[in-house]
């Protein structure tokens, strides 16, 4: 377990990692990293079980996380965002820095699942997951955000960042407010 347990050093000199989750191998792909606020602000790729499609998301790494675990906020952004929406405009990364909080920004979405009607309004598919689990064809194959976001995602930032898992919060705006406070109610304790 402690080879995936990387700290933010060694993920900056490896693109592509395989890593054990859940006991099934997945390819964790870094796709951005930056220097910023004394940490790293980084985007990663994976393809997901739950949602059947490639996600992305990005993992402010405070410079705490080089030798401490460190809690895990994970931010829901609204209708029609990605992972970059709230680490290109929030300016949380200061603030995380300072407090050694690392900052999960999921993409809101799944994206290129080719579901007829997926692309064709801005409140509904593509960019608009909600953060629920879909319960009727086509949409339940894919859309399963719920799931993703509260089993999922914090089991492979769990297995890959330095994270205490025991202390996991979530927030959000508009759409990602309303997910946020769906996660948390349907899970007493679960975040802090």
């Amino acid at each position: 377990m402690y080879a995936l347990r990387r700290r933010p050093s060694q993920l900056s000199t490896s693109l592509n990692q395989t890593l054990r989750f859940n006991k099934v191998s997945m390819a964790l792909t870094q796709v951005s990293s930056n220097k910023c606020a004394g940490g790293f602000q980084k985007v990663f790729e994976h393809e997901s079980t739950e949602l059947r499609c490639k996600m992305k998301f990005a993992v402010y790494l405070p410079p705490r996380a080089e030798t401490d675990p460190c809690p895990v906020m994970y931010w829901l952004s609204g209708l029609t965002c990605t992972e970059q929406n709230f680490i290109t405009k929030a300016g949380s990364q200061v603030p995380a820095a300072e407090h050694g909080i690392i900052i999960i920004a999921p993409d809101t979405s799944p994206r290129g699942c080719n579901i007829d009607g997926e692309d064709e309004s801005w409140d509904f598919g593509t960019g608009a997951g909600f953060y629920v689990d879909a319960t009727q064809d086509p949409w339940r194959t894919n859309y399963r955000m719920y799931s993703y976001i509260t089993d999922e995602l914090p089991k492979l930032i769990n297995a890959n960042f330095p994270t205490d898992p025991d202390r996991m919060s979530i927030s959000g705006h508009s759409m990602g407010g309303h997910g946020a406070l769906i996660c948390a109610l349907k899970n007493p304790g679960k975040y802090k």
